[in-house]
């Protein structure tokens, strides 16, 4: 579940394990790359968070934003990721 925050979007998934949240990462970051907009994220064992927002369109949030949070949501749900709600990004 995506919030908006600070003129960013936000979200934090957790996964069975650590294996699991790096493979997922790995393909984020595939993703990521391919669409020319990577994320500001973090990692602790199982958990992934993500902060999404366009720095050269002065740190707001962009359609390239939303384009990635859907890639993204859509690499959760094959991972078996669950959006933690009311999560603070890490």
């Amino acid at each position: 579940m995506w919030t908006e925050l600070d003129n960013a979007l936000t979200c934090t998934f957790r996964f069975k394990d650590f294996q699991t949240a790096f493979s997922f990462m790995t393909d984020v970051a595939e993703e990521a790359e391919f669409q020319g907009h990577h994320p500001w994220w973090s990692n602790e064992y199982q958990v992934v968070s993500f902060r999404l927002c366009t720095h050269d369109a002065g740190r707001t949030i962009t359609e390239k934003d939303r384009q990635l949070a859907a890639a993204i949501d859509t690499l959760a749900v094959a991972y078996k990721g669950e959006a933690l709600a009311g999560a603070e990004v890490v």
